[in-house]
């Protein structure tokens, strides 16, 4: 195998290799862990905002229906206490007029206990709704600042990816397609290194010494190989 092809895998995988810390660090944007964590968020509030909703549109129903009976009340003893004050019954309809104002009385004050009872219970469920809201609104935006920051390193790092893909386009014309097959398969099972430089009697693959016999059998091969690692190598 002629040196200047072994020396183009070189070159070949300096690339790769440029365009695999790219790929990873588009994998692996610091934004990216921070944006699910804010679409996370933003689900687990929704949940909560809508149950939240939910309780406090049932609280003020019953707190409008219970207003309204009050009202209801409120005109009936007053049209009652007008009718017992004014006089012109007989005793027995004063009494019964009597026991019915006593009774509306009753039950006005029961309501209005109950209104005053839902009024504090309405008060603070519209404070939980508002600040659920206010929260979701701010992970809204900050989830919309994470997205276009994201978008940007994407499009940064697709443009650098693009243009080292068109230099490996050349780097790879002047490699046999041979070597070229051996060098893909071993990127694939040596973690993207397939190539080591040969200097100093060590492999610049795995960092291990060769003995001068193995060193021999190494460069002795048509493509030199590791015999540690079976990466190849440039002397």
């Amino acid at each position: 195998m002629e040196l200047t092809s072994l020396a183009d895998l070189l070159d070949l995988q300096e690339l790769d290799l440029q365009i695999d810390r790219l790929l990873d660090e588009r994998q692996n944007l610091p934004e990216l862990a921070k944006y699910k964590k804010a679409h996370e968020e933003l689900g687990t509030l929704e949940h909560e905002l809508g149950e939240a909703a939910d309780s406090l549109r049932s609280l003020e129903l019953d707190f409008d229906k219970s207003e309204g009976e009050l009202e209801i009340l409120e005109a009936k003893l007053k049209e009652h206490e007008t009718r017992l004050f004014a006089g012109g019954m007989s005793g027995r309809e004063t009494e019964h007029m009597r026991l019915e104002v006593e009774s509306l009385r009753g039950q006005r004050e029961a309501m209005e206990e109950r209104v005053l009872r839902l009024l504090d219970t309405v008060d603070p469920a519209r404070e939980v709704v508002t600040r659920l809201t206010d929260r979701k609104e701010e992970i809204e935006r900050e989830k919309g600042r994470l997205e276009a920051v994201i978008k940007e390193e994407w499009k940064r790092i697709d443009a650098e990816v693009a243009r080292k893909e068109e230099r490996k386009l050349d780097a790879v014309k002047p490699i046999p397609p041979d070597l070229l097959e051996m060098y893909e398969k071993l990127r694939a099972s040596k973690e993207g290194v397939a190539v080591g430089r040969f200097e100093g009697g060590v492999c610049g693959g795995c960092n291990m010494a060769l003995s001068p016999a193995e060193k021999d059998e190494a460069l002795s091969q048509d493509i030199p190989r590791c015999v540690h690692c079976r990466r190849i190598l440039v002397a």
